[in-house]
């Protein structure tokens, strides 16, 4: 067993070994309301954190990262995640970008050894979120905390005004949007519930939960996905005294089309799909719930107070005093609280930072059109990305409002496959996405960058011919 200190060491050396750092190329831009990031990223979990050093690799650095959440509370581990472990095999390497010394593997051996790696069947999720402060840390990426960004505004020459909630705003000339699974829309809470019941009385999964309130009480849980499971055995865990899921299918989802991707390139090579394929294939994917882990099922029905509903869709839901009553086909029952893992929406006219774009911002149903009797509502409503997660017009007027402005959120599944929220699929997503950024950038500054080639002078080559003689 090494330690943390010597990997750090043999980390420098490897980034060294592969030039990493240098001068960066890209031409400064100046202007009267204040300095220009090339690339401003919005979201600093492992998504953000790993664009910007692929963004480095580059040589970009003039670059910031911005997250609303306080230092070390970036993206959901430390939230509304409740899975006790990750669900995706240990052996995944999404955002080391093949440097072996900033592996996961790489960090845990240093601090357990491989007699302990050997010993993980999964990766905690704290575990991982300790991670990636440390891949945050010892990068050194330029991350500014407690900044939410609450407006882009196109501004003109490619460059976009950041707007943020008390704060001044930013000028970028390039944008990642790397806001995670619930960046491209929003959570999504049924009419039922919305109409019927007080805020008090409900939430989604990705809210914060007041388990310890509800301790010894009885809560509903609507839907039968991993996340479900999840938020029953941390409710049982905290003292919740029932914990009862309800599921509309009369069988638990039991495959999980993410493994069979793993196994045969589909997370590499999806993007070459043609669209009629990729529609065939993600209204296939969509149709699978994410069955939970067998460990997490295994844990949730060992506890006294779990009980699965199957073939139990909630028809009616009403307030009774301080409590919810759901009725099923199996007949009513009376909850102190209910819970909903009901998924997302992805759709770029629900997020309000894009709400001066979106109207322009091309959506699958702009591009394609399926079969008779196969269209698919969900699929429709995704952002219609290219190939490195930018955003596309759907009309001529917003050709320059979206240029330089970058969907590396799960609303880019449609178009480019499991990638930029997917641990599964950010190995192959990352450089996408970094081509695709500095490409513009580079292009954007074409014209001057081949004038200032054709004008280059500067001699190298200093040798004389016929030689000159040096006197003894």
């Amino acid at each position: 067993m090494t330690s943390l200190p010597a990997l750090e060491a043999e980390l420098a050396r490897q980034l060294d070994l592969i030039g990493f750092g240098g001068a960066d190329w890209t031409r400064p831009r100046a202007h009267p309301d204040g300095p220009v990031h090339d690339v401003v990223i919005v979201g600093g979990g492992q998504s953000g954190l790993a664009a910007a050093f692929g963004l480095l690799r580059e040589r970009v650095s003039n670059i910031l990262i911005i997250d609303d959440s306080p230092e070390g509370l970036e993206g959901p581990w430390d939230s509304y995640a409740r899975m006790i472990t990750l669900r995706t095999p240990k052996t995944l390497t999404p955002i080391d970008y093949g440097v072996p010394a900033l592996t996961y593997r790489a960090w845990w051996e240093a601090q357990h050894g491989a007699a302990g790696w050997a010993a993980v069947d999964k990766i905690a999720r704290g575990d991982w979120m300790a991670y990636l402060r440390w891949y945050r840390r010892v990068l050194k990426l330029p991350v500014r905390n407690d900044t939410r960004l609450t407006r882009i505004e196109p501004i003109g020459d490619g460059l976009h005004r950041l707007h943020l909630d008390g704060q001044a705003p930013l000028l970028a000339r390039k944008v990642v949007l790397a806001t995670g699974i619930q960046g491209g829309g929003e959570w999504h809470v049924p009419a039922m519930i919305r109409d019927a019941l007080p805020r008090h009385l409900y939430a989604h999964t990705s809210e914060p939960i007041d388990f310890a309130a509800l301790r010894a009480k009885r809560i509903g849980i609507l839907g039968g996905g991993a996340s479900a499971f999840d938020n029953a055995n941390a409710a049982l865990a905290l003292g919740v005294g029932e914990a009862h899921v309800f599921i509309r299918r009369p069988v638990l989802p039991r495959i999980n089309p993410i493994r069979f991707m793993e196994r045969v390139g589909f997370t590499g090579r999806y993007p070459a799909l043609d669209d009629a394929t990729k529609y065939r294939v993600m209204a296939s994917f969509l149709g699978h719930n994410q069955p939970p882990t067998n460990d997490t099922f295994d844990r949730a029905a060992s506890w006294p107070g779990f009980a699965l509903h199957l073939g139990a869709p909630w028809l009616h839901v009403e307030q009774r005093g301080e409590q919810v009553r759901v009725t099923t086909p199996q007949g009513e029952q009376d909850f102190d609280f209910v819970i909903l893992s009901t998924g997302l929406v992805s759709d770029p006219g629900l997020r309000p930072e894009l709400a001066a774009v979106a109207p322009h911002i091309a959506r699958w149903a702009d591009r394609f059109t399926p079969a008779p009797g196969e269209a698919h509502a969900l699929i429709d409503a995704h952002p219609y990305l290219g190939a490195g997660f930018e955003l596309l017009p759907r009309d001529e007027a917003g050709e320059a409002a979206l240029h330089g402005l970058f969907a590396f959120n799960y609303s880019a599944l449609i178009s480019l496959g499991l990638s930029a929220s997917a641990l599964s699929g950010l190995q192959s997503a990352l450089p996408r996405l970094v081509r695709g950024v500095t490409d513009q950038l580079f292009l954007d500054d074409g014209e001057a960058l081949v004038a200032d080639l054709i004008a280059y002078d500067e001699a190298e080559f200093l040798g004389q011919w016929p030689r000159k003689e040096v006197a003894a």
